[in-house]
């Protein structure tokens, strides 16, 4: 991945990466601004799944649908894409309020994700569907290699096998919260095992949020287990 990128050498206009940068807590503490980054985001989440997908359809041509489906998962949800906008210092050119800054939402991943693909909705807008796929190879698919290597099963698979595997009844995952609009929703999910919480994890759809707690949960149940050993 380069580094030191000036975000505003790839835009033709600036005031796009402006309003990529926006966020919505930003509006309500200054007048003068009226949109926040949240439609970019609904748009760059679309191209960023397409871009994806046309990538790894390409790059592996013996390679099933669920493989493929597995590895995209794994390279647009929140965890890849906040490390991302991490290694771009994207946190630290948001336009935040202060409540949202002071509550640490420069290092929010859910937050990050969702910036940075309201810049990639912003570069489509901008430069069209070219400009944001370079952005996306540079940036979210450069250590491909690397993600292709891990583990292909998904977090929920991997812990429903570890619980079984101790013949326990599979988890049990439910919404505790929602909140924001229903283009932008954040949802918090819990995941038992019969009856007995693991752990939480928050995303833009039930299924993200679902992963996340899957993956919190499996670190959980391995230190349990090396405890009861």
């Amino acid at each position: 991945m380069p580094d030191n990128i000036n975000l505003e050498k790839l835009f033709n206009n600036p005031d796009l990466l402006a309003l990529a940068l926006t966020h919505k807590s930003w509006i309500n503490e200054n007048e003068g601004a009226k949109s926040s980054n949240e439609r970019l985001e609904f748009l760059g989440d679309a191209v960023l799944e397409f871009v994806v997908s046309k990538e790894l359809y390409l790059l592996f041509p013996d390679k099933e649908e669920g493989f493929l489906t597995t590895l995209r998962s794994n390279i647009v949800n929140t965890s890849h894409l906040s490390e991302a906008a991490g290694k771009l210092d994207l946190g630290k050119l948001l336009f935040l309020s202060k409540g949202e800054e002071e509550g640490g939402g420069r290092n929010n991943p859910s937050l990050l994700a969702n910036t940075i693909e309201a810049v990639i909705g912003a570069l489509y807008i901008d430069g069209g569907v070219v400009s944001a796929e370079s952005f996306i190879k540079n940036y979210i698919l450069s250590d491909l290699s690397e993600l292709k290597d891990k583990p292909l099963k998904d977090a929920k698979s991997r812990f429903q096998e570890m619980v079984q595997a101790k013949g326990l009844m599979a988890p049990n995952y439910h919404v505790v919260d929602e909140k924001g609009p229903d283009h932008a929703k954040q949802f918090t999910v819990e995941v038992k095992v019969e009856k007995v919480p693991y752990a939480r994890g928050s995303g833009k759809n039930k299924s993200e949020a679902e992963q996340s707690a899957a993956r919190k949960a499996i670190s959980v149940f391995n230190k349990n287990v090396v405890n009861r050993e």
